[in-house]
């Protein structure tokens, strides 16, 4: 039986690490037209600045995928499993 650390990581094509690079992109757009909208686009939403704070709320889930990512790696196995056919 194959111990645990047998095989490699998924690496970048785990399916979290493509999510986290999508909220990061998306949550940078976000944050900068955040800092440079004008202060008339703000009130409109109650005097709350969303788009800044979703910005910082997507790149703080991106980095918490990352770190999930990191953490606990998928293992592919180096050999296909046997599928007990003969």
């Amino acid at each position: 039986m194959p111990g645990r650390d047998s095989g490699h990581t998924a690496g970048a094509f785990d399916i979290r690490s493509v999510i986290a690079l999508l909220f990061a992109i998306y949550g940078a757009v976000l944050v900068v037209v955040g800092v440079v909208q004008p202060h008339a686009e703000i009130e409109k939403s109650a005097g709350v600045n969303i788009n800044l704070w979703a910005g910082v709320g997507m790149l703080v889930f991106a980095a918490a995928f990352v770190l999930w990512a990191r953490l606990r790696p998928i293992r592919v196995p180096d050999e296909p499993a046997e599928t007990g056919e003969h």
